[in-house]
């Protein structure tokens, strides 16, 4: 019975490590971006979407992995159970399998660049990487500044978003910025989230993180603007045309983001019971996500 729960706890610990709901995050921009292009284009490539998702997926794996490597380096991560490296107590091989992953989301961009003849594809996703390594990678490490959701917004947003629109229409439009702009924000309240419960170990770490920052009470009004921003700024792109009217779509959403806001605004100094608010923030991400996609499809069709 004693081994079954410890292999019961260690699926768990591996579950919780690698993280399948954040995977989404790569996910979601690539498709938010393609259905942008179809609305505006009619045009749908599959090889380049295709392409460009396992390229994503496989790059959001290196961030995931070089960050408890690099967590692992200023002791941040001390206390976390399910880091990988925690885990396998091997930050070399993990910093190896991490880095094959890179190279092979690279890969994948550079077929991509092949075909289409065209480089900015790859500049925009080589500047999301850059991105990514300065949030935890020495010498730079800003997600220890504070600037973590900084990042975030334009990696996951503008950058992502806009390079999978040019994947498929080789061109950039303010319809796209749009739409980047409220994916990059949903994104970034995920991170956010994830700074509620570890104050602590922030600040034990000489992490300052908005949290530490401004206060766990503070950071709950913020969080509940940065939700209502999703829907405010939809509506602000319908009004001026960047988005159709069935993007509106979104505000099915709502039970997702008032369980967010509500979840916050009771337990944000309570660590125990905080730290499942970013799940609940990638629901919101997931949903509000899933129906602006939906939203612009369907536009198509009418």
């Amino acid at each position: 019975m004693a081994f079954e729960q410890t292999i019961t706890k260690n699926s768990q610990l591996w579950l919780a490590a690698i993280k399948p709901p954040i995977y989404s995050v790569a996910v979601v921009p690539i498709a938010v971006g393609t259905a942008m292009a179809y609305f505006d284009t009619r045009l749908f490539d599959v090889r380049a979407f295709g392409t460009f998702l396992a390229a994503a997926i496989s790059i959001l794996a290196w961030l995931n992995l070089t960050n408890d490597v690099f967590d692992s380096e200023t002791g941040i991560d001390v206390n976390k159970a399910h880091s990988v490296v925690n885990l396998t107590g091997n930050k070399s091989l993990v910093f190896a399998i991490a880095n094959i992953f890179l190279s092979c989301g690279l890969l994948g961009i550079l077929a991509l660049t092949w075909w289409q003849q065209d480089f900015t594809v790859l500049g925009l996703v080589s500047l999301c990487c850059l991105l990514g390594y300065a949030y935890q990678g020495p010498p730079f490490r800003w997600g220890y500044l504070g600037l973590g959701e900084i990042i975030c917004f334009f990696t996951f947003g503008p950058g992502a978003v806009s390079a999978a629109y040019y994947a498929q229409t080789e061109t950039f439009s303010a319809s796209n910025l749009a739409i980047s702009t409220i994916i990059g924000i949903s994104t970034s309240i995920i991170l956010f989230c994830s700074h509620f419960h570890q104050v602590e170990d922030d600040l034990a770490a000489g992490k300052r993180s908005p949290i530490v920052r401004l206060g766990t009470e503070t950071g709950a009004q913020i969080l509940a603007w940065s939700t209502a921003s999703i829907y405010i700024l939809t509506v602000i792109g319908i009004i001026l045309g960047y988005l159709p009217l069935l993007t509106s779509i979104v505000f099915a959403s709502l039970p997702w983001a008032a369980q967010l806001i509500n979840h916050i605004n009771c337990y944000h100094d309570c660590p125990a019971k905080v730290s499942n608010s970013k799940f609940i923030a990638v629901n919101l991400y997931l949903t509000s996500s899933g129906l602006l996609i939906a939203g612009l499809v369907w536009s198509t069709y009418i």
